[in-house]
């Protein structure tokens, strides 16, 4: 039997061979800091190996899905206060084994967005293989908002699922669209009312569980492996490239501005 006893941002229970892993951070609108981001990393080895699972929905705790990075946590580090924080920025490669890792899962993952998926929140929910949305629930990437570039997977599943040219627009200046309207444009698979979320998704979760075990994770492999080939080729340019932004003077200007509530003065420096 498989012990998530030592996730401490992540919680797990597990029913009639479906696992719901939630997103636990609602005081910060499950932002990802430094260990729920090494928690992403390692969750989706263990709930793969573990063979009492056969589909996993994932959602998060509170009014939110995922807020993103932590953006205060961005300007600590930005202006050297925090040792483990910076080393953590510097190292892309707990990025590159985030999306490795969620990709080689085989059981179907079923996204349950209950709220804003926003930045690596809206990357991860992006990567569920079905997902299902709140209406009211928004969307964005707004890595370029705070002067990095969006290196964490969404330059690699944008454009997969909305085409290069929106995709770009998005990525570059950073808007939110709400749950009904990524419907429409196919970043999601269902809009619904706030309330009818998890049980719509527990409801397709259930049915891939109780479902023709490998005939499902086989279909899921074959399309992933299309994934993983824009995997390989993006992601590690775009993580390198968001390194680099991270030692601008607009990454830090963006991120001061944030903290003090003004808009950024951006210099191209």
């Amino acid at each position: 039997m498989t012990d998530y006893s030592r996730y401490e941002c992540i919680t797990v229970e597990k029913a009639d061979k479906l696992a719901i892993l939630t997103l636990n951070r609602p005081d910060s609108l499950n932002a990802v800091n430094p260990q729920l981001h090494n928690e992403l990393e390692r969750i989706w080895l263990d709930v793969a190996d573990d063979p009492e699972v056969n589909a996993i929905l994932l959602t998060g705790a509170g009014r939110a899905f995922c807020a993103g990075g932590d953006v205060k946590g961005m300007a600590s580090r930005s202006d050297g206060h925090s040792g483990q924080a910076k080393r953590f920025r510097l190292n892309p490669a707990g990025g590159k084994r985030l999306i490795q890792n969620l990709l080689e899962v085989e059981q179907p993952i079923i996204g349950a967005i209950n709220g804003d998926a926003v930045g690596l929140g809206a990357t991860i929910a992006l990567f569920c293989d079905v997902i299902v949305a709140s209406e009211k629930a928004r969307f964005g990437d707004p890595h370029a908002r705070v002067g990095i570039v969006a290196g964490d997977g969404g330059a690699v599943i944008w454009p997969l699922l909305i085409g290069p040219a929106r995709a770009k627009e998005f990525l570059m200046r950073g808007h939110l669209v709400s749950g009904s309207e990524a419907a429409r444009m196919g970043l999601v698979n269902y809009a619904v009312p706030a309330e009818e979320v998890m049980p719509k998704a527990r409801a397709l979760a259930q049915e891939l569980a109780d479902g023709p075990t490998w005939a499902i994770r086989w279909s899921k492999l074959s399309v992933n492996k299309w994934l993983k080939d824009q995997v390989n080729l993006i992601l590690d340019a775009s993580l390198a490239y968001e390194m680099i932004t991270m030692t601008t003077e607009d990454h830090k200007e963006a991120t001061r501005a944030f903290v003090e509530k003004r808009k950024p003065q951006f210099q191209g420096r």
